[in-house]
């Protein structure tokens, strides 16, 4: 099938819910992928983040395929090898105590703002059930989750909607500091807000959420679904700013292209789940265990300052480049301003060019993969200058 056919068929029998670019994609290899006409592509979005490894990676998918050949699925009823070391891995590498394993972010902050409220009851009283989120965040598309999105247009038309979040603009400790009651049971933040703009958090900003926490007895929950695993050049983003949460969420890039999401629980908060709070079917299948388990043997202490070191250079290569009149984001997570056109353009005009990039509400937003080579950026970052020049 041609790429017109693929997208026609998807338009006939797939639910409306996306607004699609007109790619359909076939083959990937690397940071390079190809569309069913034979066009090829520079990848500068990473599946929004979940290829932290790049197209089709041989050993990643050698990993995943022996143990899906040994044993693909079990039920957590059970106990299997790969889902206890990928928790271990991930509790040495973090700080963290205990791992619950889900398929997604949004349920994984589903599963932190259920351990939150757990955590409020039991230790401050039944009324201690309130989350401070922050205005511009996103938590996911879960009703739960949209609910802690801080942001007004995602909450319309699915009422009603579950209650129990505030939203506090960010970098405003003095706001913040004023909402927190006794009926605050945890402050959510993402380090840096990516679908709200690619939008880091202040230094400052983070260690005062992270002391007001520890005074206050709240919870501090780190949304790290998208700057989580290597994506900022460290593990995890908070790792960059000297505080330790009282848990973690996790998902994309986990697994470099197969569907896991992880909670990762600190001392406060590591025996607050008891049998039957929490569950899911899916979570710590073996096959993406070990996949997973593969991506963070890659992503070590001598391959994430790479990360950051591409980083800095694409945001110096960016803030050059036509139309752009500022630069954000941490490691491989990239946000760019622009003047006189709309991020959408952008897009629509690196396809045109033989690159794929992001929107990130008004701003042009970039993961590239972790393991992109120099020639593979190299070339990409000259497809997109090409398609700013052309818009």
């Amino acid at each position: 099938m041609n790429s017109n056919e693929i997208i026609q068929r998807d338009k006939e029998y797939v639910a409306n819910t996306y607004g699609r670019f007109p790619i359909a994609l076939t083959r990937g290899k690397g940071a390079r992928c190809w569309d069913a006409d034979g066009k090829e592509y520079i990848d500068f979005s990473s599946g929004i983040g979940v290829n932290s490894l790049g197209f089709s990676d041989p050993d990643w998918a050698a990993a995943v395929f022996a143990q899906l050949i040994t044993l693909q699925h079990t039920s957590n009823l059970y106990y299997t090898e790969p889902g206890g070391l990928l928790a271990k891995t991930l509790c040495e590498r973090s700080g963290m105590k205990k791992v619950f394993f889900a398929n997604s972010g949004a349920e994984s902050n589903e599963g932190a703002i259920k351990c939150a409220r757990k955590y409020g009851h039991i230790n401050r009283g039944a009324d201690c059930d309130t989350i401070i989120t922050l205005e511009q965040s996103f938590h996911g598309r879960t009703l739960a989750a949209l609910s802690a999105t801080g942001q007004h247009a995602f909450h319309t038309q699915f009422e009603p909607f579950p209650t129990g979040f505030k939203y506090a603009p960010p970098n405003d400790l003095d706001a913040l500091n004023a909402m927190v009651d006794n009926n605050i049971c945890a402050i959510m933040i993402e380090i840096v807000q990516g679908e709200g703009g690619v939008l880091t958090l202040d230094r400052a900003y983070i260690e005062g959420v992270a002391r007001l926490c520890a005074e206050r007895d709240v919870l501090l929950i780190v949304d790290e679904v998208q700057t989580g695993v290597g994506r900022t050049g460290t593990l995890f983003a908070y790792q960059q700013f000297g505080v330790l949460p009282d848990i973690v969420t996790c998902a994309k890039g986990l697994c470099g292209g197969l569907p896991i999401g992880a909670v990762l629980f600190g001392e406060k908060t590591a025996d607050t789940f008891a049998p039957g709070d929490h569950a899911t079917t899916f979570g710590a299948n073996p096959a993406v265990c070990s996949g997973a388990l593969h991506v963070l043997s890659r992503l070590n202490d001598e391959y994430l300052p790479r990360v950051r070191k591409l980083g800095e250079r694409v945001r110096a290569q960016i803030s050059a480049m036509p139309h752009v009149t500022g630069v954000s984001g941490l490691g491989l997570m990239i946000g760019a301003t622009l003047d006189g056109i709309t991020s959408r353009e952008v897009v629509n005009a690196g396809i045109e060019n033989g690159v794929i990039a992001l929107t990130a509400k008004d701003r042009l937003r970039l993961l590239p993969p972790l393991n992109i080579t120099d020639a593979e950026l190299d070339e990409g970052l000259h497809r997109l200058e090409h398609a700013l020049r052309s818009v």
